[in-house]
C-alpha cells in the first residue's frame, strides 16, 4: 500500500480544505458539540426574531406561546389575541421555515460539490440546474400557464432543473465516463445558454407585471410562502441530507486524492455520478420555491471549515445550521430594512457573500 493511501485510509474523516492534495488533522479551539450547540442557539434566535419582528411586531415570549400553545394548549395559557396568532403561524413561520430548509439545503449541497469536483469556488448554481429552473419558472410566469393551479411555478422550475441536469449529464459523458473537468464545462455552457433564454423571454414580454414577477423569481425570495410549499423541500432537503450524511468517509476520500480512494475501493466516477444527480435534484426542488440564491452555498462551506475543519461527519451538520440561520437573517433584512417594499434576498446574499469571499481569498493567500 502507498504512502499516500496509508495516509488516506488512516485519515478518512479527518479535516482538510477542499482542493487540498492531502489531508491534515487540525483541531478547532471550541469543541465540536460546543460549536454546534451555539450554532443551534443562532438557529433558534434568528427563527424567533423572523417570526416577531414585522410590519405588526409580536413578543418573542408570545411567540414561543403559541408555538407551545400549538403543540399541547396545557403548556401554555392564550394571552395573545388571534391576530397575532394567525400572522405567527400562518405568515411568518413557514416562511422562517423555508429560508432555514433553503439555507440549510444550499449550504449542504455547497460542501458536497466542493469535495466533489475538489474545488473550493464550486456552489449549487455550478450545474446549470437553477439556470434550468429559471426557465421553467419565467415560462409559467410570462405565458400565465396555470396547468397545476397553485403550484404550477414550482412544478415548471422542477421540470427545468431536471431537463438541465439531463443535459448536463449527457453532455459531460464520453466514451461512458464523466470527469469533472467535462461536468463542470457542461454545467457552464448550459448555464449560460439557459440565462440567456430567460432573459430572452423575459425582454420580449408584453406585460411589464409578468415581467417584474419574473425579474423577482431570477432574483431570489420568499415571499408568499404558504405551509403547502414547504414541505417537499423540507423532505427533499432532510433526505438528501442524511445521504450525504451516510456517504461522508467517501466524500472524505476523495480530499485525499483520486488514486487513493480508488485504492481504497471507492468507484469514483459512479460515486460522483450519483451524488450529482441527488445535490442536482436537492438544489432543483429548492430553486423551485425560492428562485435563484446565490453564495450561500459557495461561502458557509469555508466558514464551517474554518469553525469545524472540513471533516465531513462534523462539517455537513455545522454547515446546515450556519446556513440555515444565515438565510433565516438575510430573508429578516429584505423583509424590513425597505419595508414596505421587500428586497430580493438573493440581492442581499450576493453582497454580503461576495465582499466575504474576497476577504477570505485575502487571508488564504496571506498565509
Amino acid at each position: 500500500m502507498t504512502g499516500t493511501t496509508k495516509q488516506a485510509e488512516a485519515t478518512a474523516g479527518t479535516e482538510s480544505p477542499a482542493g487540498s492534495g492531502g489531508v491534515r488533522r487540525r483541531r478547532g479551539p471550541v469543541p465540536y458539540t460546543v460549536v454546534i450547540a451555539l450554532l443551534a442557539l443562532l438557529v433558534a434566535a434568528t427563527a424567533t426574531a423572523g417570526t416577531a419582528i414585522g410590519s405588526i411586531g409580536v413578543p418573542a415570549d408570545q411567540v414561543w406561546g403559541i408555538l407551545l400553545h400549538r403543540v399541547h394548549p396545557a403548556l401554555a395559557d392564550p394571552d395573545w389575541t388571534r391576530v397575532r396568532e394567525t400572522i405567527v403561524m400562518d405568515v411568518r413561520l413557514p416562511r422562517v421555515l423555508l429560508a432555514a430548509v433553503v439555507g440549510a439545503g444550499l449550504a449542504v449541497c455547497g460542501m458536497a460539490l466542493q469535495a466533489l469536483v475538489r474545488n473550493p469556488l464550486a456552489d449549487p448554481l455550478l450545474l446549470g440546474v437553477s439556470s434550468g429552473a429559471s426557465v421553467g419558472a419565467v415560462l409559467v410566469l410570462v405565458l400565465g400557464v396555470t396547468l397545476f393551479g397553485v403550484f404550477s411555478l414550482p412544478v415548471a422550475a422542477f421540470c427545468g432543473a431536471l431537463a438541465a441536469l439531463v443535459a448536463v449529464y449527457f453532455l459531460a459523458r464520453s466514451g461512458g465516463r464523466m470527469t469533472t473537468v467535462r461536468l463542470v464545462l457542461a454545467g457552464v455552457a448550459t448555464a449560460e445558454v439557459l440565462s440567456a433564454v430567460a432573459s430572452f423571454l423575459v425582454v420580449t414580454s408584453n406585460d411589464p407585471h409578468k415581467t417584474q414577477s419574473a425579474l423577482r423569481w431570477m432574483l431570489g425570495g420568499l415571499a408568499g410562502t404558504t405551509w403547502a410549499s414547504v414541505w417537499i423541500p423540507v423532505v427533499a432537503v432532510l433526505a438528501g441530507t442524511a445521504v450525504l450524511l451516510g456517504v461522508c468517509r467517501s466524500l472524505n476520500l476523495l480530499l485525499a486524492g483520486e488514486e487513493a480512494a480508488v485504492a481504497l475501493g471507492l468507484d469514483v466516477h459512479r460515486f460522483r455520478g450519483a451524488l450529482f444527480v441527488l445535490v442536482a435534484l436537492m438544489v432543483g426542488t429548492i430553486v423551485a420555491v425560492s428562485g435563484q440564491i446565490g453564495f450561500v452555498g459557495l461561502i458557509m462551506p469555508h466558514v464551517v471549515r474554518l469553525l469545524v475543519g472540513a471533516d465531513h461527519r462534523r462539517a455537513l451538520p455545522a454547515a446546515a445550521l450556519l446556513g440555515a440561520a444565515f438565510l433565516i437573517a438575510a430573508d429578516l433584512a429584505a423583509r424590513t430594512l425597505m419595508s414596505p417594499e421587500e428586497i430580493p434576498v438573493g440581492i442581499l446574499t450576493a453582497l454580503v457573500g461576495g465582499p466575504f469571499f474576497l476577504w477570505l481569498m485575502r487571508r488564504k493567500a496571506a498565509r
